[in-house]
């Protein structure tokens, strides 16, 4: 198992690496950084020189990537076009973005998998029935109706949640948080299902139902461990996801996290705040793939010893 993390961390320096060039590139190399700096006026080119010689934007893009690899490393995002240190901004928003993702997994593990479970073991049933065509409905919706929707109704109709959650409390994020969740767990739920289905059909389920084990402990014990390999490998690229698509979520329930933080950066053409942000985002989705892979040796150790 040691090998196989030290193997799975080495994998992630090439990643790291390229990534972060790519967001770098995509948004100083590609756009104009002092766009919007003075307005709807062109900048005066003395001020254009300034704002280029303190973000090194005079030089080789390779060179000002070098840069800020070197301020990267150790823990400096730089300072914004606002002189504020995108750390800073970052550090104070995250626990809100946190809390509204740890939420929307909650939701999709909980109500996904027992969902996929229902459903898998009367496949064909009017379980399955609904839960198949429930959740298709869901995946047909985009997430901006779903919140819009879910605002209205359970927020002012029924006034069962808060409308937004501005101060990021654990009740203002449940229903921002389920919403963000929503379709995740339609896709939970139709993954744990085909995966359960599949692996009941296999010879050592069947085997165990020869030994005389019940059907509560042959789908709970042996065959539910090992459906649950691709829900993990889902959900670990999910978080991922959860937290960048939180932008359209945040903005509609005016949550104060990392989403809403990206939007009001792009918007107001602050490159630094952006390329910190995603670049956060990115070590964040890395760091929990690596949690997944360690899951993967614990519920299949023919994985680690590969």
């Amino acid at each position: 198992m040691g090998r196989y993390i030290i193997r799975r961390l080495l994998q992630m320096i090439p990643v790291v690496i390229g990534t972060t060039f790519l967001i770098y590139a995509m948004v100083f190399g590609l756009g104009d950084p002092a766009k919007g700096r003075c307005g709807e006026r062109p900048c005066p080119p003395a001020y254009i020189a300034k704002f280029n010689a303190e973000y090194n934007l005079d030089k080789p893009l390779v060179v000002q990537y070098v840069l800020y690899l070197g301020k990267l490393v150790h823990g400096d995002l730089g300072t914004n076009f606002f002189g504020n240190q995108v750390s800073q901004e970052l550090i104070a928003r995250y626990p809100i973005t946190i809390k509204l993702t740890i939420i929307a997994i909650l939701f999709e593990l909980v109500i996904g998998i027992a969902a996929g479970v229902l459903a898998g073991i009367r496949k064909n049933g009017f379980v399955d029935s609904l839960v198949l065509v429930s959740t298709l409905v869901v995946v047909s919706i985009p997430i901006f109706v779903i919140g819009a929707l879910a605002q209205l109704v359970f927020g002012v109709k029924l006034a069962w949640f808060p409308v937004t959650a501005s101060d990021g409390t654990i009740g203002q994020l449940i229903l921002p948080g389920l919403v963000l969740g929503s379709l995740s767990v339609a896709y939970v739920a139709r993954l744990t299902r085909t995966s359960l289905v599949e692996n009941l059909r296999a010879d050592y389920v069947r085997t165990a139902r020869a030994k005389g084990l019940s059907r509560g402990r042959t789908v709970g014990v042996h065959t539910l461990r090992n459906s649950l390999i691709p829900v993990i490998t889902y959900v670990g690229a999910d978080v991922g996801a959860l937290m960048g698509g939180a932008i359209v979520t945040e903005r509609i329930f005016n949550v104060n996290g990392i989403g809403n933080f990206i939007y009001r950066s792009i918007y107001q053409h602050d490159g630094q705040s952006v390329v910190g942000a995603v670049t956060i985002l990115v070590l964040v989705f890395l760091l929990v793939n690596l949690i997944v892979d360690i899951l993967y040796g614990v519920l299949d150790p023919r994985i680690a010893s590969d």
